[in-house]
């Protein structure tokens, strides 16, 4: 089953994530984001998603270097209040927009 949704706009590419965003994504969400040019602006759409655990913020890690690191333009929109909340523990919105 497909969790991993890409949708490119022309301005900005968009993944969505279905699902508790976990390890067991690791290998779909890399091949997403690195099927994407690296200097493009993305989104991290965590609407569909209830869950996230340190290999979800692990993820976001290697997508923001992969985007170019402090360059990078990463929006994480769409988290609940848990995933928000794992977000502002690990600091993420020092790293990331978070909407």
């Amino acid at each position: 089953m497909n969790r991993i949704r890409v949708k490119n706009d022309g301005n900005k590419i968009s993944i969505a994530i279905q699902g508790d965003f976990t390890f067991d994504l690791n290998r779909e969400f890399r091949e997403a984001y690195q099927s994407c040019p690296s200097n493009a602006q993305f989104e991290i759409d965590l609407r569909q998603s209830d869950y996230m655990d340190s290999a979800g913020l692990g993820m976001l890690l290697q997508l923001r270097d992969y985007a170019g690191g402090d360059s990078a333009r990463i929006a994480i929109t769409g988290a609940n209040e848990t995933i928000r909340s794992v977000l502002e523990v690990a600091n993420f919105h020092k790293l990331f927009t978070i909407r």
